[in-house]
């Protein structure tokens, strides 16, 4: 990128307090020079016009100028002209596994708990430019949504598309979610592999126990952040579906298996996290976007082109101008 005229040598600048000085000095020995002749009248005196006794001072300005341009000069104008090349030395790739369980159509976050989710983990993608990520999704069983990719595109469309649906079978399977997850991870030759599994509620489904999905995210040494989401006391949960197809709410408890996720969390080196409600959701995903950095070198390279040799040429010329002028047209006033 251009980023204009910079100076090298700055201290050089202190040299322009000598113009004044030297304007000062012309005046005073002017003033001294000039012979003075007192008469009664011009009239036998035939005066002529010529502006050249009056133009003589021209001369000064030129070294003025000149001297200008010399100090210039050494104050070394340059440009920079500054290109930058950017280089991912440390890649992470990232599984984001999602309860789809009808529970997280609760509504104690707004509008509800899997489109509170989705809200703040499509911030979250977009502003991990640099990694691959995936998504599974599950319930009482899992499946991959989107393997691993550095398509953020895809990824968030994807995002977008998750909905509670009944293909899925009911519960809340969260060792099979977690073990969907690893086996996403455990071929990857990223150095940083994590995964981030959210839920609401309690292991109640499949047939992976979840401390048997933890010891394979740490035999593949997959970092696990888990989040449990939904407030504390009781929350406007899915009862049941009416004849029109239309859900039923009821006010349930909020039960949310802690202890196994702050287990998952310490055994494989992560974090456990409690979101009660939108705020500390982002919160969450934020905190979580930095711990997770991925290393960016960046290198610079600088093209310097000098500007300081058009000025001396300049003063040349102007200081060879000045002694033209001096020893031809201005040889009789100076």
């Amino acid at each position: 990128m251009f980023e204009g005229i910079e100076f090298l040598n700055k201290e050089f600048f202190w040299l322009f307090l000598l113009l004044p000085l030297a304007v000062v000095w012309y005046l005073f020995k002017y003033k001294k020079q000039t012979a003075e002749l007192k008469i009664s009248s011009l009239k036998g005196f035939k005066t002529g016009n010529s502006i050249l006794p009056k133009l003589k001072h021209f001369l000064f300005v030129l070294r003025l100028l000149v001297l200008a341009l010399l100090i210039t000069a050494l104050a070394r104008p340059r440009t920079v002209d500054v290109s930058t090349k950017t280089k991912t030395t440390r890649g992470i790739d990232i599984v984001m596994a999602i309860d789809v369980s009808a529970s997280m159509l609760a509504k104690d976050l707004k509008p509800n708990r899997l489109e509170a989710l989705k809200q703040v983990a499509a911030q979250f993608i977009k502003e991990r430019p640099n990694d691959r990520i995936g998504l599974v999704e599950y319930a009482g069983e899992s499946y991959t949504k989107t393997p691993i990719t550095s398509d953020k595109a895809i990824v968030l469309r994807s995002l977008e598309s998750i909905n509670y649906n009944t293909v899925i079978e009911g519960g809340t399977a969260i060792g099979m979610g977690l073990a969907t997850s690893v086996n996403r991870l455990k071929d990857s030759k990223a150095i940083s592999k994590i995964i981030i599994l959210l839920t609401d509620g309690v292991n109640n489904s499949g047939f992976i126990d979840p401390k048997i999905a933890s010891e394979l995210a740490v035999e593949y040494g997959i970092k696990t952040y888990t989040i449990g989401i939904g407030t504390n006391g009781m929350a406007l949960t899915p009862m049941g579906i009416l004849p029109n197809g239309n859900l039923q709410y009821g006010r349930a408890q909020v039960e949310i298996d802690e202890e196994l996720l702050k287990e998952i969390a310490e055994v494989t080196g992560g974090k456990y996290f409690r979101a009660t409600n939108n705020k500390k959701l982002a919160e969450i995903y934020d905190e979580i976007n930095k711990l997770e950095k991925t290393e960016i070198e960046e290198f610079k390279y600088y093209n310097y082109e000098e500007k300081y040799r058009p000025l001396v040429l300049l003063a040349g010329m102007l200081l060879l101008f000045e002694l033209l002028l001096r020893f031809t047209i201005f040889r009789s006033f100076v």
